[in-house]
């Protein structure tokens, strides 16, 4: 796996409660007021057409398999039968307003499930407060860090949800639900990846990342979202890593494309008071090559439950090969720049 990681991105997002991101990355904001066909066209304009188009064209050429989208882009016509809402309309107005076909516009959905390698934490401190934190390594890191974007779903005048995604994909990897809880996803054997998704995508099974959005969308706890995304049916094996509001609600979902292969949450009063979940299951040891796991278990009991905070959650993040050459490319030296993700929940 470690050979099939490309220059990577990470992030630093807005917890819960508030704080300041550090990235530059463009926040956004989507109104879930608006039509589904429109909702993004703010956000495109903020990138030059041109240049947006060719590097989802080059993802979509690079990644995709010609057979799959001689399978696909047939079926665009049924577009609505295939996808649900509000992703259909979503997809079919941002590939009017780029020039895209809307095959084109499904696969570099599709594309971006494949290929997420990262490390994602969940803890909590002595007082109950529970921090989540992650970096992401992805293909095509020349291309994202240019298209990522922090967004502000907004509905009724009020942030319903928010997330960091790449222009023109309509899922999400990231996000959180204000005063609720936080979800990230991690990459799980990834295989013949393609045979599998497509079959499961034409059963109308979820993309991984569409249920992370439907989650912070629709659940309105931490249980309810533990509940959902390991339920729901989805193309693509994954880890799911939720964090919530209260002592105890961390967890480790490992999906299986029908339903959860195991639930992994916190148990700080017998010593578990964090989580470490990289692309491999929790109960397995990790290849010798891609062994992130036991030096971000280190970093972190090293630290210790007293000492857990932002800052120290971002060493733990820092740390080589946790922070590796994938996810640092052309990142700058002052390390409140780098790409990392950071959520704190409060009660």
């Amino acid at each position: 796996m470690g050979g099939r990681r490309a220059a990577g991105w990470a992030l630093l997002v807005l917890p819960l409660l508030g704080a300041v991101s550090a990235r530059a990355a463009p926040l956004c904001n989507v109104s879930l007021d608006s039509d589904p066909d429109l909702r993004w066209l703010p956000v495109l304009r903020r990138f030059d057409p041109w240049l947006l188009r060719h590097f989802l064209t080059r993802i979509i050429d690079e990644i995709v398999p010609k057979w799959v989208r001689a399978v696909i882009q047939p079926l665009a016509a049924e577009l609505e039968f295939f996808i649900p809402p509000p992703f259909a309309g979503e997809i079919q107005g941002m590939c009017n307003a780029l020039g895209l076909s809307v095959g084109d516009g499904i696969l570099l959905n599709l594309a971006y499930e494949a290929t997420a390698f990262c490390t994602s934490i969940v803890a909590q401190d002595y007082k109950g407060n529970i921090y989540h934190g992650r970096n992401l390594d992805y293909a095509f890191g020349d291309i994202l860090r240019k298209i990522t974007i922090d967004v502000q779903f907004i509905k009724n005048g009020q942030v319903a949800y928010r997330g960091t995604t790449f222009c023109g994909y309509v899922g999400l990897w990231t996000g959180q639900s204000p005063h609720k809880f936080t979800i990230s996803g991690d990459e799980r054997d990834g295989g013949a990846w393609w045979e599998n998704a497509v079959a499961a995508f034409l059963n109308r099974n979820y993309p991984v990342s569409w249920l992370v959005r439907d989650t912070l969308s629709k659940s309105e706890d931490f249980q309810s979202a533990v509940f959902k995304l390991a339920g729901t049916p989805i193309i693509a094996n994954v880890y799911y890593i939720v964090g919530g509001t209260m002592p105890k609600e961390g967890v480790v979902i490992t999906r299986k494309r029908e339903g959860p292969a195991d639930i992994w949450p916190l148990d700080p009063l017998d010593g578990g008071w964090f989580r470490v979940e990289t692309n491999y299951d929790h109960w397995t040891s990790p290849p010798p090559f891609d062994d992130r796991r036991t030096p971000a278990i280190r970093a972190l009991n090293a630290t210790g439950q007293h000492n857990i905070n932002f800052d120290t959650l971002f060493q733990v993040l820092s740390v080589e090969p946790v922070l590796n050459n994938n996810t640092n490319a052309g990142l700058k030296l002052d390390k409140r720049e780098e790409n990392l993700m950071l959520f704190k929940t409060s009660f």
